[in-house]
Order: structure tokens, then C-alpha cells, then sequence
């Protein structure tokens, strides 16, 4: 057993050696890691417990002092002062630049000195994205091939496509650092065929990065395809009759718009109209302008071939719908027609179930008498008993 003297004295050390690693602890400024967009500002705060009667102190990565407590050590009026306490050092470097990126170190001279390290690290803001590769304009069934590309990001952006509202697999990304040795460049090559239905649609690349901050960055490119012209035969009026004008519009549609166009008559080998004008006229038209009549509208991208069938004897163009109102009109007029006939019918029995006699009376013996006195004095006498005359009314 040890003496009660050693016993204390062991039991003094042990509270020393204590309160030395606590106070050590609590002498330890602390710091944490900063990201900063360029351009932008970062705040570098400094803490420590215990400060032991000591300033603290901030470095940049070239371990030039920026702040010594409260006293502006470098000029460069990007860095302020933010907080100057004994337990706190907190400054802002504004306007930042890629070059700002390091390990910045916060010390305090206690015996021995201690440091703290905070990373800052900077966002490179990629520029927009342009397109290239793009040739006004693609023909139809062609294939279209199309280069994103955008520079300035650190790290390396994200590029996608969209051709109207539909995403668009691009091929693999290719990275290259710029030549500052901090940012990089981003392409992205995306291929497919292009149809009718993609004329006036737009490309779309986006570039996608944690410095915008849920923006986007992004350019378009409007394509231009053509594509084989389509055509109809517009008459005007619709429904012609012999004796009037008849204006036939050939309506093209396409990629260029078809200006030359040829109109014949089926049969004939002698053209109509060679020009640019769409419409044929026919003045006054007669039996002898039935038949089809054919237009055909060219472009650089082909041509195409529309008819149109004119028969005057029937007073119209030969059509479904010419016949379907016909066809109605009959059947009105053999309606009508019936309910006439109905109703004479009707009358007629109404009359025959409701036929009615009447009595005339005529002077016998009048027929004898020398004159009319004579014949008077006749037919009183024999009015009562002569025989009675029946007329029948219907």
C-alpha cells in the first residue's frame, strides 16, 4: 500500500494532466468547408473556445495573411471584415474568381500554435451552349447531324437534347479542359431523321450545372425540311352550269411552296396554261368543256399530279354530294305530291258520305197554257197533286 503522501501527490497529477487536455480542446479553432458560384461572395468564419488571451488570424492558400484579428493585412478590397471577437473571425471575399479556390487556414498563436483549414471551393458558370453542324435546310428522309457544345463549367456541365417536346438520346459527352487548367468544355453529338412533320420544329440544347441554381441554360436551332409538294382543284363556283364562268385554283402545299404549274385537259395533248398562275378560267362554259382536268404543280422537290371531273350535262360536276342533294330535293317534291293526293282523296269520300236531295215544284200543264195568266190559273189547280221533280246534288 502507498504511503498517503505519494497517494495525494498521484491523484494532483492526474487532475493536471486534465485540465491540460481540456484546455487544449477548448484552445482549437474550428472552420468548415466553403462552395462559392464565381462571381459570388463566401463568408470564412473562425471559432475557438478558449482563446488563451491570443488573436486569431486568416490565410489564403498562399499563406498570405488576409486579417490579423481585426486588422486588414492584405489590400485587396474584395476581403472585408465581417466579425472580430476574441472567440470568433469572420471575413468575405466578394467577386470571387476561379483562382480564389484553395485551403484558406485559420490559426491562433497559443504555445504551441494552432490551425484550422476550410476548403473553398469554386463553381465554374458554364457559357451558353451553341449548335453547330446545322445546314439550311435538310431534305426529308435525310439525316440530320447536330454538335452542342459549352464551355467554362467546372465541373464539367451536363448537355441534353429535345427536338420540340420530345427528348433526344445525344451520344456519349466528351470533356476537354480549357486551357486556364481549371475549367472544362463540354460537347454532345446528337443524330436522327428528319420527316415533313419536323419543318419549323426546334432543336434544343441545354446545358445543366449545380452553379445555376435550378436554372438552365440553352439554345435552339428552327429546322427547315423540304419535302414533296401535295395539291387539291378548288372550283369556283362549286356546283357550275352552262352559260357561267368556271375558276379552277390549283392549291399547293410544300416544302418550297410549288410555283410552276401545268394544266391539261384529259384527251388533249395540247397544254392549257404553262406559267406560274394556279388558276385556270374558263369564260363561258359550254357542253364541250366536260372532261378532267388535270393540274400539275412542280417545286425542286418533285411534282404532283391532281384532277378534276366536269360534266355540264348534268349542269354540274360529277360529286357525291351533287347527287345526295338531288336526291333530297326528290324526295321533298314525292312527299309533298303524296300529301296532295291524300287529301283530295279524303275530300271526295267526305263529299259521297254526305250527299243531300231537294224538291222543285214545276206548273203542270204549263207547258199547254196560251199565255202566262192561263198558265197560273193552271198550276194552282193542279200543284198539289203533281207529280214531284227530284234533283240530286253531290
Amino acid at each position: 500500500m502507498l504511503p498517503p503522501v505519494l497517494t495525494l501527490l498521484l491523484l494532483l497529477g492526474c487532475l493536471a494532466a486534465g485540465s491540460g487536455t481540456l484546455s487544449q480542446d477548448e484552445s482549437q479553432p474550428t472552420t468548415s468547408d466553403e462552395t462559392v458560384v464565381a462571381g459570388g461572395t463566401v463568408v470564412l468564419t473562425c471559432k475557438v473556445e478558449d482563446p488563451d488571451d491570443s488573436s486569431l488570424q486568416w490565410s489564403n492558400p498562399a499563406q498570405q495573411t488576409l486579417y490579423f484579428g481585426e486588422k486588414r493585412a492584405l489590400r485587396d478590397n474584395r476581403i472585408q471584415l465581417v466579425n472580430s471577437t476574441p472567440k470568433e473571425l469572420a471575413i468575405s471575399i466578394s467577386n470571387v474568381v476561379l483562382a480564389d479556390e484553395g485551403e484558406y487556414t485559420c490559426s491562433i498563436f497559443t504555445m504551441p500554435v494552432r490551425t484550422a483549414k476550410a476548403l473553398v471551393t469554386v463553381l465554374g458558370i458554364p457559357q451558353n451552349p451553341q449548335i453547330f453542324g446545322y445546314e439550311l435546310p435538310i431534305r426529308e428522309t435525310e439525316t440530320a447531324q447536330l454538335i452542342c457544345r459549352s464551355s467554362g463549367s467546372k465541373p464539367a456541365a451536363h448537355l441534353r437534347w429535345k427536338k420540340g417536346n420530345k427528348e433526344l438520346q445525344g451520344g456519349a459527352l466528351e470533356v476537354t479542359e480549357d486551357s486556364n487548367g481549371k475549367t472544362f468544355t463540354v460537347t454532345s453529338r446528337v443524330e436522327f431523321t428528319v420527316t415533313k412533320e419536323d419543318n419549323d420544329v426546334e432543336v434544343t440544347c441545354t446545358v445543366d450545372h449545380e452553379s445555376l441554381q435550378n436554372s438552365e441554360r440553352s439554345t435552339s436551332q428552327k429546322l427547315q425540311v423540304y419535302f414533296k409538294p401535295t395539291a387539291t382543284i378548288e372550283p369556283d363556283p362549286p356546283y357550275p352550269r352552262e352559260g357561267e364562268e368556271l375558276r379552277l385554283q390549283c392549291e399547293a402545299q410544300g416544302n418550297p411552296i410549288p410555283q410552276d404549274f401545268l394544266w391539261t385537259k384529259e384527251g388533249s395533248d395540247v397544254p392549257l396554261q404553262i406559267n406560274t398562275n394556279r388558276v385556270l378560267t374558263l369564260p363561258f362554259l359550254n357542253k364541250s368543256d366536260s372532261g378532267t382536268y388535270i393540274c400539275m404543280a412542280t417545286s425542286i422537290m418533285g411534282s404532283v399530279v391532281v384532277r378534276y371531273n366536269l360534266d355540264i350535262n348534268d349542269a354540274s360536276p360529277m360529286s357525291s354530294s351533287s347527287g345526295t342533294y338531288h336526291a333530297l330535293i326528290g324526295g321533298v317534291v314525292a312527299v309533298i305530291v303524296f300529301l296532295l293526293l291524300s287529301l283530295l282523296i279524303f275530300l271526295a269520300h267526305y263529299l259521297i258520305r254526305h250527299k243531300g236531295t231537294y224538291l222543285t215544284h214545276e206548273a203542270k200543264g204549263s207547258d199547254d197554257a196560251p199565255d202566262a195568266d192561263t198558265a197560273i190559273i193552271n198550276a194552282e189547280g193542279g200543284q198539289a197533286s203533281g207529280d214531284d221533280k227530284k234533283e240530286y246534288f253531290i
